[in-house]
């Protein structure tokens, strides 16, 4: 990866080419984060750190928001200091030579910090677990995750182009997706949930009722707001409020990297999306697909509200 020509704001623009997915202990990754991953296995998290943990596009960037206004107080000028990946830094982030690390970013941070990543349990820094950090864990149902999960990886340059619909739902089932079988991340969140500080969430469920997750997540915090700071944060972390709004909405990424011709960064945040994109042959395999890979566990989703 090379950096070449100048962006029209006179800087540089970043020339980027899509990685390739490597296996990572069983766990396809984009290569140029497992470039950087002994750094990251070794990241020394400290007490009171709190970790933001998804599988991709299962409403990460909503939980951030929501997590630092509770953290803020609900003060909207405080939340806007800096655009939400700088606040809370993605701690496998890597583009060598191109932009400030995650691990940089977070070495250049006073703890305690807020982090996020995408790693399934069984990839997480033993140092999270050894320092007893809270994590909230944010999981989306399959279908809708599918969906969204192509458009961004239509847009976005640093993961491997999706390539046609069908073919992008026929890696998802196997697997051959950055972070690997949602299946797998899911269930390996919810299996350890109770043994760890572990917050574990449903999108469906804030969307349902944003309200009374919001107060989920805060009592977790421990933080006691009042009825009309937690009314102003639902305002403010409703989904077009963060749209317009370019401290949470990643418009500060360069389009180079984001090409939001092709998608935009926050695209429907709706639940049953689905619908709108799987056949009746791929709903048929992806229900016994589904069935297959869920078989034995309690976890329990919701398609459509």
């Amino acid at each position: 990866m090379t950096t070449s020509q100048t962006a029209a704001s006179g800087g540089p623009l970043l020339e980027v080419t899509r990685p390739k997915l490597v296996p990572l202990h069983g766990v396809p990754m984009p290569d140029i984060f497992v470039e950087n991953w002994k750094a990251v296995e070794e990241f020394q998290a400290t007490t009171g750190d709190l970790l933001i943990a998804t599988y991709p596009k299962a409403g990460t960037t909503w939980v951030q928001e929501i997590v630092d206004f509770i953290l803020q107080g609900g003060d909207v000028e405080r939340c806007r200091r800096a655009p939400i990946n700088t606040r809370m830094p993605f701690l496998e982030f890597n583009l060598p030579g191109q932009i400030t690390s995650g691990l940089e970013s977070l070495a250049a941070m006073p703890s305690p910090k807020v982090i996020k990543t995408h790693l399934p349990f069984q990839l997480l820094p033993k140092s999270f677990l050894e320092q007893k950090c809270k994590i909230i864990y944010c999981a989306r149902n399959a279908k809708d995750n599918l969906v969204s999960y192509y458009h961004f990886d239509l847009m976005n340059r640093l993961q491997p182009h999706p390539g046609s619909w069908e073919e992008y739902f026929q890696s998802y089932l196997r697997g051959n997706v950055s972070y690997g079988l949602w299946h797998d991340h899911v269930k390996g969140w919810w299996e350890n949930k109770d043994r760890h500080s572990i917050l574990y969430l449903f999108y469906e469920d804030m969307k349902e009722d944003p309200r009374r997750e919001i107060l989920k997540m805060a009592r977790f915090l421990g933080k006691d707001l009042p009825d009309a700071v937690i009314a102003g944060i639902v305002h403010h972390t409703s989904f077009q409020s963060m749209k317009d709004n370019p401290m949470s909405n990643y418009s500060n990424v360069p389009a180079s990297i984001f090409d939001v011709s092709a998608s935009s960064f926050m695209r429907k945040g709706a639940v049953g999306d689905w619908k709108n994109y799987f056949t009746v042959a791929q709903d048929e395999a992806f229900e016994d697909d589904y069935k297959r890979r869920m078989k034995g566990s309690d976890l329990r989703f919701r398609t459509e509200l």
